[in-house]
């Protein structure tokens, strides 16, 4: 009794030691990424220096620059920056935003268990080296929507110091000062953007698991299963899907809220009739408006996905049922031979290597397609087994949700037709389109 009380403490003391990070594991390149950001919170120092580096360079830096270099008053009217307070207000709350919840995720649940790395023990081969794939790719997928806006930032701010956009030289020199406020909001700027970023970029990436094990649990209907292990499978998938949606949610609403609120205040300035809309005056708007646009889309996209993917479970479910039935009912009549009319059929057989099938290209996959699916179950699952489980798919549809709302390509659909009646309303308002 007392061994196998030990045995069982073993057990579980390995189970916390799969949560625990190390230096040498799969996210030390996350673990890297997140220090040189000055986002990583293991210890005590780090929290201090990255709130530290938060205040400064997400508060601080912006608040100078706006009120002593971009202000009409400072500097010429050819190197104003009329649309600055809404550029800084807007990159500094969703960075503000950002921060938080990377802060919260990381202390509460550690990165591996906020990643899911600690449930791939259970996955198959195919989920784990995707995902590992995936995950050694995410951050070149950030660099790849950071760069470009970052490369255009840097030609901005390089143009406006060194055209005489200020005179300020608060270090003595205006060389020397010109230099030094240059590098600091080019710093503010890089780093509220990749914050924002990363953040959406874990999102799609724990998104992307849930796909790849969706994906890995449609061959369940493609081999001779169980009605049990199915729904087993299924209620485990739909329980991480409620845990991404409750961890995601608040940041996933706060961010459409910011975004929308930057894009109307970005359209109520750019509208008025004062405005001047010059390119080195409101290119810095737009610049900032598609970097928040590029974020949300990426949030909405990968919830749009595993919400459609998770649904196209039902539809297969629903025709694996019906091949099942056919067969079964072909497999009957084959034993007792009735004598029959043989009549022409309405709609003529297509092979499933007609011209069809190549015609589809990358229209479907192998979740959501028109192709019939073996029947391994009818002669060992009951019609009534697979009906119910074709009736729980349909009444439990798994999916990315806020606070219930599912996000699927409905609510994107709802959500474009909100903003764009709210802002030709506003056009209405401001230039009197009607």
């Amino acid at each position: 009794m007392c061994d196998m009380k030990k045995e069982t403490l073993l057990n579980k003391n390995k189970a916390i030691e799969r949560t625990v990070s190390n230096a040498y594991d799969e996210l030390r390149s996350f673990r890297t990424w997140l220090k040189w950001m000055c986002v990583d919170q293991s210890d005590t120092f780090s929290v201090c220096l990255s709130w530290f580096v938060f205040v400064m360079l997400a508060v601080i830096v912006p608040c100078l620059s706006h009120f002593l270099l971009a202000r009409d008053g400072y500097n010429d009217a050819a190197h104003s920056r009329p649309y600055d307070d809404v550029v800084q207000l807007s990159l500094s709350c969703v960075a503000a935003l950002s921060f938080v919840c990377l802060s919260r995720f990381v202390k509460k649940y550690g990165l591996r268990r906020f990643l899911f790395l600690d449930k791939l023990c259970d996955e198959s081969e195919t989920v784990r080296k995707g995902y590992t794939e995936q995950l050694n790719s995410s951050l070149k997928i950030l660099f790849i929507f950071v760069l470009p806006c970052f490369a255009v930032e840097c030609a901005y701010k390089i143009w406006w110091y060194s055209a005489g956009g200020t005179r300020i030289p608060f270090l003595g020199n205006v060389v020397v000062s010109d230099t030094v406020a240059c590098i600091l909001e080019l710093s503010s700027w890089l780093y509220r953007t990749v914050v924002f970023f990363l953040v959406c970029i874990l999102f799609r990436l724990i998104c992307y698991l849930q796909i790849l094990r969706l994906q890995d649990f449609a061959q369940v209907f493609h081999v001779d299963s169980d009605v049990e292990s199915v729904l087993r499978e299924h209620l485990r998938i739909r329980r991480h899907l409620r845990i991404i949606s409750h961890r995601y949610r608040s940041f996933i609403l706060w961010a459409l809220m910011f975004v929308t609120a930057s894009q109307f205040a970005s359209l109520l300035m750019t509208t008025r009739s004062t405005a001047d809309l010059h390119i080195y005056k409101s290119g810095e708007l737009a610049l900032c408006s598609v970097s928040l646009l590029a974020g949300l889309m990426i949030l909405l996209r990968s919830a749009t996905r595993i919400t459609h993917k998770a649904q196209s479970v039902t539809c297969l479910a629903a025709k694996w049922h019906v091949c099942a039935t056919i067969d079964s009912f072909d497999s009957t009549e084959a034993e007792t031979p009735i004598t029959r009319a043989i009549s022409d059929q309405v709609f003529p057989a297509c092979s499933e290597g007609s011209s069809d099938a190549d015609d589809v290209g990358d229209e479907e996959d192998e979740l959501d397609n028109t192709k019939f699916v073996p029947a391994y179950a009818y002669s060992t699952i009951s019609f009534q087994k697979r009906q119910a489980l074709v009736t729980y798919f349909e009444n439990n549809r798994a999916g990315v949700t806020i606070y219930g709302f599912m996000l699927d390509r409905s609510s994107i659909h709802t959500i474009f037709g909100i903003e764009l009646s709210l802002v030709l309303w506003l056009l209405g308002k401001t230039i009197g389109i009607s």
